[in-house]
């Protein structure tokens, strides 16, 4: 589901990262707010590696993805309870004028 990076051609650069890895420090900087350059340590990839990945993730549309392929695996196991749904205000247009 991710998209794959290859070693780059010319010599020297930095070592592969282990893409588990780098998925998890993104996610974390997606979900907490976290400033890329605040990113702790623990995940083992640089900030502006993780930003990166997370841009080039955003322009093959990795997020959109993922945000219908999650409900749509867990709904086919039984894995969500479909009779309550949350709507964000965020993510609903208001009409103006239709009441």
């Amino acid at each position: 589901m991710l998209p794959s990076f290859a070693a780059r051609p010319q010599e020297g650069g930095t070592a592969p990262r282990d893409e588990r890895a780098l998925f998890t420090a993104v996610g974390y900087a997606l979900t907490s707010g976290c400033a890329w350059r605040h990113l702790p340590p623990t995940f083992g990839t640089s900030p502006a590696t993780a930003h990166r990945r997370c841009t080039i993730w955003t322009e093959v549309g990795l997020w959109r993805r993922l945000y219908r392929a999650v409900p749509d695996e867990l709904g086919a196991r039984g894995e969500v309870d479909w009779t309550s749904v949350i709507l964000d205000a965020a993510s609903v247009r208001a009409k103006m004028g239709d009441r």
